[in-house]
């Protein structure tokens, strides 16, 4: 990868504008994508010509590059100070609490905006595995913090899952921390920590393992297979490359049909999209709606509706679409209707655990946070094949959903 040139020594000025590039091509990736955000957006926005970014960064995925390796970088950071707890729960509400802090020296403007991970797999080869090679390393540090004596026994497979559980609770803080002040964010964060290391469930909850049976009535809301095809190709290339990213060549190719046949079924790739985040939130209601009707406390009916959507997730008729790929929709009324939609989700699923909160199966704890932490849980689950390949309907329950609910540390069960 070509990064920076060596036409000119890295002085005071020559580091200060190369920040200045990097610190706008972040702001520019997360609102409109890789794919989307263009060099020339990005010099305009600091005021400079094309000729001065390529100056620096030739082409815009090396640009990209050295986003995603700065906030590599600065994850490493966080996980290298967390590290220095004595206890795997002390360096878990470390790691989280640093993420926070980031988060607010973002928002007061102390600290530069730093790019989402949500885009990376929209970099072409060579740049995609630079990215995903200091991610791994990255990974392995975070993995490490859930190491000591007390869980060294763990199997490869499990230590993996949990570690991407708590990235994925991570990457997703920032679709969500915005809502309260950052004064608050520590005492926040502290009940994020609270839940990821001591579950949802009240001292008498038992982790109970749904019958695939009932999860098998959790299916895509179409009549239409040819069009649901089309849904289920395009969600998965908006997770990997964004709107922009997601052409109607690459959409017909996946499938291997031609582009007329694509829009025989579609008019155009903005309304596809469209539908592809309205399936998602329908399935995702169809969920809490099968969770509801099943009864039971609100501590079982919130677990049910969790297992099926993430099981969804790995069946053959997922992925759902990633819900941070909202950033990238073009228009804004179209991003702010989906986020309408989301929150609406998200508040259903903050019912079901109120619900439990008053019948006694939950213990005292901050609702809305915990439908947070439940949603980007479900959120990252389309990942988790990356860490651990063997992960399955079968298996992803116990290895991905039951810690959330059970806590973080919380021995295996040979229960799904």
């Amino acid at each position: 990868m070509t990064a920076v040139t060596a036409r000119e020594p890295q002085t005071a000025r020559f580091q200060e504008k190369r920040d200045a590039i990097l610190n706008a091509a972040a702001a520019q990736f997360n609102a409109q994508g890789v794919k989307g955000a263009t060099l020339a957006g990005i010099a305009a926005s600091v005021g400079l010509v094309t000729n001065s970014v390529t100056y620096y960064y030739r082409k815009k995925e090396d640009l990209a590059t050295a986003c995603f390796l700065r906030a590599i970088v600065l994850f490493d950071g966080i996980a290298e100070a967390a590290a220095r707890e004595a206890t795997v729960a002390a360096r878990v509400r470390a790691f989280l609490a640093g993420h926070a802090a980031l988060l607010a020296a973002v928002a007061l403007g102390e600290h530069p905006p730093v790019v989402a991970f949500s885009d990376v797999r929209a970099l072409p080869s060579p740049q995609l595995e630079t990215v995903h090679t200091a991610y791994t390393g990255m990974f392995r540090r975070v993995r490490g913090l859930l190491k000591d004596e007390a869980t060294a026994h763990w199997p490869r497979e499990m230590r993996n899952a949990r570690t991407h559980l708590l990235l994925s609770l991570v990457h997703w803080l920032p679709a969500w921390f915005g809502r309260y002040e950052e004064a608050q964010y520590p005492r926040m964060v502290a009940r994020v920590a609270d839940i990821v290391l001591n579950g949802l469930g009240a001292p008498a909850a038992r982790w109970e393992a749904a019958a695939l049976s009932e999860d098998a009535a959790l299916h895509a809301p179409t009549d239409n297979p040819a069009m649901d095809a089309f849904l289920r190709a395009a969600t998965a290339l908006l997770n990997e490359q964004g709107y922009r990213g997601a052409s109607v060549d690459k959409i017909s190719a996946r499938l291997n049909v031609t582009k007329g046949s694509f829009y025989h079924h579609n008019d155009n790739k903005l309304d596809l999209i469209s539908a592809c985040f309205e399936r998602t939130f329908e399935v995702i209601r169809r969920a809490f709606d099968l969770a509801e009707q099943t009864g039971g406390s609100g501590w079982q009916r919130a677990g049910l509706a969790a297992r099926m959507l993430v099981r969804f997730q790995l069946s053959a008729e997922g992925p759902l679409l990633r819900l941070s790929s909202t950033s990238a929709l073009p228009e804004a009324a179209d991003r702010a209707q989906i986020h309408r939609t989301l929150q609406q989700r998200i508040e259903r699923m903050a019912a079901m655990l109120v619900d439990g909160l008053v019948d006694g199966s939950l213990r005292p704890l901050d609702a809305a946070i915990a439908a947070q932490l439940v949603v980007g849980l479900i959120n990252g689950a389309a990942e988790l094949h990356r860490w651990v390949p063997d992960a399955n309907e079968a298996s992803v329950v116990a290895l991905y959903v039951r810690p959330i609910f059970m806590g973080l540390l919380s021995e295996a069960s040979a229960a799904a």
